[in-house]
């Protein structure tokens, strides 16, 4: 097999999705852990454009961006696909992947908020992209996007809703309601007890932590 290399940050929601994909699909690879806050030259060469992790290494040649290295993974290695077969369904995947990405202009502003008033605004939008997926993205007898199986709109979700209860637990508020979102609720909880995510889920107190130490570096400097 050619030697692959992912550069990436523990606790970022995005190398999440590629460590998720790879142990999925039973690849391995060399974890390069970057430096927030000093990258390294490597990975400066390999993504000059955005300068961001996650870039997967194969065989000398760099990918850049969480799921277009999702799918390259998908399409070089279609043992355990992630993205349907049919090209109409593909077409959908495709569609709430890209929601999923989406949700990050949301959840920015509660990521930086510094009041009560801020924060529940943030939040309101975020239900608003969540009451979307709720009634559009998931159906009653779901276990996951993919029907029976995870695909990659459980990647590209399941990492924004790990990121969401990490910042729940820092802020002491609730977000992913079961209440407001029993789908969702219960599509996260089948989604997090699959053995491979369960295995490669960080901690949420771990990091909280440290998206708490960030978020004071970001708010602090700005």
């Amino acid at each position: 097999m050619a030697e692959m290399k992912l550069h990436g940050f523990w606790f970022s929601p995005f190398t999440l999705r590629v460590v998720w994909t790879l142990k999925l699909k039973g690849i391995p690879y060399e974890n390069i852990e970057e430096d927030r806050f000093n990258k390294s030259p490597q990975l400066l060469e390999y993504n000059p454009v955005h300068k961001k992790i996650p870039v997967l290494v194969h065989d000398g040649k760099p990918i850049c961006e969480s799921m277009v290295i999702v799918e390259y993974i998908d399409e070089i290695w279609p043992h355990n696909p992630l993205l349907p077969s049919d090209p109409y369904q593909r077409a959908l995947a495709r569609f709430w992947v890209r929601y999923a990405d989406d949700m990050v202009s949301s959840i920015g502003p509660l990521f930086t908020s510094t009041n009560d008033e801020e924060r529940q605004k943030a939040i309101e939008k975020i239900w608003e992209h969540l009451r979307v997926v709720e009634d559009q993205g998931l159906g009653d007898q779901k276990k996951f996007f993919g029907g029976d199986i995870i695909n990659i709109v459980d990647i590209a979700f399941g990492s924004m809703c790990k990121f969401l209860l990490d910042i729940e637990i820092m802020f002491g508020v609730k977000i992913l309601e079961a209440e407001k979102f029993p789908h969702l609720h219960s599509w996260f909880e089948n989604f997090k007890h699959v053995q491979v995510i369960e295995e490669n889920l960080p901690s949420h107190e771990k990091t909280a932590a440290f998206i708490k130490l960030l978020r004071e570096k970001l708010v602090g400097s700005s």
